[in-house]
């Protein structure tokens, strides 16, 4: 099977506009072989504003999900280019609740739903309370978005529940944490990202950027033995500057596709499913003793959790 991960700039609220570049990215994948697309976080609805909306604000961008536009749209696109999507976007249910929801369509209608487990970005939003595993074209697939994937537990829990692939959509990196090298990226770099490319590259590949993800993804990958495709949006989400970088790594940890120019892009990896056997996170699960730290790993406590960039109050 044939993966493309894809960045874009998004624009806040313009389901439209990102639709149309959700199309755009789409076609030019099925051009190139991909069977699958997969795009970031909230890529039809923009994510970072979202921490200035009240709850009213809010619903009024979510959709019903598989029954609202967007699902549709997204249908009719798979449907034409004969490909699955992957998608996210603000979700409220049949009784007003809200979620961070993240969807694959494909050319039938939906395949699955994920509901962000470890939202944050709005207080109105619920957090999902189900891991997501579904099939496409033979291969098990999960899906974790942004912060889930920062709970070691989760990523474990996908691969345990039999997800060879693990969609991994994000909007991150370049922002302020307690972490050494981390901070924004100054935003007046982008409106003339040519002149300042160099710039840009070294602040998107340091440790404000891709440095920090490789401290951690190719982890995710190698422990669990599993494909990690992770998708990020580039340039201004809101007022927040972002870096792209959209990748997929397989079995091993190696990185065999990437996004590494500042304009919107896909990268295209072909999996095969011969690593996800041979890598040695295949081996380690088997090995696992679980008797030993059931009780540990299951023990109650109360959850907090602290995202130092996030200001809702401005």
């Amino acid at each position: 099977m044939k993966i493309a991960t894809a960045q874009f700039e998004n624009k806040s609220g313009d389901k439209a506009y990102n639709l149309s570049v959700i199309k755009q990215l789409t076609a030019k994948a099925a051009a190139e072989g991909a069977d699958v697309i997969t795009f970031h976080e909230c890529s039809v609805t923009g994510y970072s504003f979202a921490r200035h909306l009240t709850r009213n604000q809010l619903f009024d961008i979510c959709e019903a999900i598989p029954d609202g536009p967007s699902v549709k749209e997204l249908t009719a696109y798979a449907a034409e280019y004969d490909i699955a999507i992957l998608a996210g976007l603000f979700e409220r249910d049949a009784v007003g609740d809200i979620y961070k929801a993240y969807i694959c369509v494909d050319k039938n209608g939906l395949v699955a739903k994920h509901r962000k487990l470890h939202p944050f970005i709005n207080p109105h939003i619920k957090p999902g309370n189900t891991y997501t595993v579904f099939e496409i074209l033979g291969w098990t697939c999960g899906i974790l978005i942004c912060y889930d994937n920062n709970i070691i537990e989760n990523v474990r829990a996908a691969a345990l529940l039999g997800a060879d692939i693990l969609f991994m959509p994000h909007v991150t990196m370049c922002t302020p944490s307690t972490r050494p090298g981390a901070g924004f990226v100054n935003a007046e770099l982008w409106k003339d990202k040519e002149a300042n490319k160099q710039i840009l590259r070294e602040e998107f590949t340091g440790l404000k950027g891709r440095a920090w993800l490789m401290k951690w993804l190719p982890a995710r990958a190698y422990d669990n033995a599993i494909y990690a495709v992770f998708s990020n949006p580039i340039g201004m989400d809101d007022d927040q500057l972002k870096n792209g970088c959209s990748m997929i790594l397989d079995p091993y940890g190696d990185i065999i596709a990437e996004c590494t120019s500042l304009d919107n892009e896909i990268a295209i990896a072909e999996l095969s499913a011969e690593a996800l056997t041979k890598a040695g996170g295949y081996r380690y699960r088997k090995a696992r003793r679980p008797d030993l730290y059931r009780d540990i790993i299951g023990q109650p406590h109360q959850s907090e959790q602290k995202v130092v960039w996030l200001n809702t109050e401005e």
